[in-house]
Parts: structure tokens; sequence; C-alpha cells
């Protein structure tokens, strides 16, 4: 399989981003571009100034205990309020959110807080998922099938942290042609035994290979393309299930 990079200048809203991109490399049919979620939102228009918030009592209350700006919080709590969410738990630097946004279909998303971030954008603002982030991959796949005549799937991504691992890896929040999930139940092993539980995520696993490449700091590496990956594309499309809170392994640390 090749990731090719596509590195691109600092952002704003308002730019082409796929015009951008295509003048970093050509597409090939059956490619799938990986896109950070981030971007995607601050070419939409959805940062957000924190110079505009007034915190609330709670906001300040969460302030005290994770150490961000009380003006960060009040943003934490109205996109956890927009996303059907609430806050599960805290540690230096972050809140943990349990959100189920409109769409979708199975489970919620726990993501460090709400999905917004300081990094990566201007001072004073915070940028988190695109509004619609199911409606953003269905407009750049189609875009994109228009402007190269070819097929493409698309995978929105953010990073993220799993219980007791440090660090960050990411996961897929929405694609528009993959499927995202790919069960392996009563597939055998190599001696024979039938699996029983087994699904594998590999929207998350792509999404994970190309945030190596991608980072988190300054690689201005918004996306990346997978090719030769040997996956059939699909017609799916939609935020990337969850499981819900009474079937998931870590449950009881909740």
């Amino acid at each position: 399989m090749q990731l090719i990079s596509l590195v691109t200048s600092v952002l704003k809203s308002g730019d082409d981003l796929l015009s951008i991109l295509m003048q970093s490399a050509s597409f090939q049919e059956n490619d799938i571009l990986v896109l950070s979620s981030k971007v995607i939102s601050m070419v939409e228009g959805s940062a957000i100034d924190l110079t505009s918030w007034s915190p609330s009592d709670d906001a300040k209350k969460w302030s005290a205990q994770c150490g961000r700006s009380a003006e960060f919080c009040e943003a934490v709590l109205q996109e956890t309020e927009r996303l059907h969410g609430s806050i599960v738990g805290t540690c230096p630097g972050a809140l943990l959110t349990e959100v189920r946004p409109d769409g979708l279909k199975k489970g919620s998303i726990l993501t460090a807080n709400a999905g917004l971030d300081q990094s990566n954008v201007q001072e004073g603002y915070a940028i988190g998922w695109p509004k619609d982030p199911v409606k953003s991959v269905r407009e750049m796949r189609s875009c994109l099938k228009e402007k190269t005549g070819k097929n493409i799937a698309i995978i929105m991504t953010d990073s993220c942290c799993r219980p007791r691992r440090l660090g960050v890896t990411a996961f897929a929040l929405a694609v528009s042609g993959i499927d995202p999930l790919v069960s392996q139940a009563g597939k055998s092993d190599l001696f024979g035994h039938p699996l029983r539980i087994t699904t594998e995520a590999i929207a998350d696993q792509l999404a994970t290979a190309a945030n190596f490449l991608m980072g988190n700091a300054a690689q201005a590496t918004p996306a990346v393309i997978m090719r030769d990956h040997g996956i059939s594309l699909s017609d799916d499309e939609g935020w990337v299930d969850g499981i819900e809170p009474e079937d998931d392994l870590f449950a009881g640390i909740l």
C-alpha cells in the first residue's frame, strides 16, 4: 500500500481544499483520501472565536479542574450540548466527553473536549469537527468525482487517546465510499478456531496509518492518499458506528 502525503500552506476559511490538494498530487481510481476533520472545519469557517464566549459557572468549575481556560471550557460545554453529550471525566489539560451526534446510528463517541482543540488554529480560537461531517464527506467525494472522473473514497479523521495507553492515535469520524467496519465473525483463525466477535475497524486502522504522516504539530499535512490498498470501495456513507455502553469492554471504568 502506498501512503502519499499532501502538504499544503496554512489553510483558512473559504479556501478550496480539494483544488489545493489536487495541486499536490494526481488522483487515481480507487484511491482513498484521508482528511483531518480540523482542516475541513477550518475551510468551512467553523473555527470558534473564544473571545466571544462569556464563561458560565460550570465552565469556571471545569477550568479549575482541568487547567484549560474558562472560555475554552465554555466552548466545550456548548459543543457537548450541540452533540447531545455529557462530560464524563477530566484530567490535566482535557475534559473527557461522550457525545451522540445527530445521524450516529449506533453507540456514542468518547473524545477529548467534544472534539475541540486549540492546536493548528490562530491564537484565541478553537477548532473542532465540521458542523455536519457526513455532509462534508459526501460533498467532497462528489466534487472529487466531478473534478477527476475517478471513484475515490473519503475518510474524515481525528486524533484520539485510548484507555490506559499513552499518546494519541486516530479514528475515523465519517466515511463516504468505503465500509468502515468488516466483521470477521464466523471465519477461522490459523488453527481452525472460529472467530466469534472480532470486527476489523478498517477505517480506524487507515486513519491511524495516515495520522502517522499527517502528525499533530507543524507538519502542514492535512491529507493522505492511500493507494494499492486492496480494499473494495462501496457506497457506504455516514458516521462510523460505535458500540453501546452496556456492550463496551471498558464500561466498568466510566
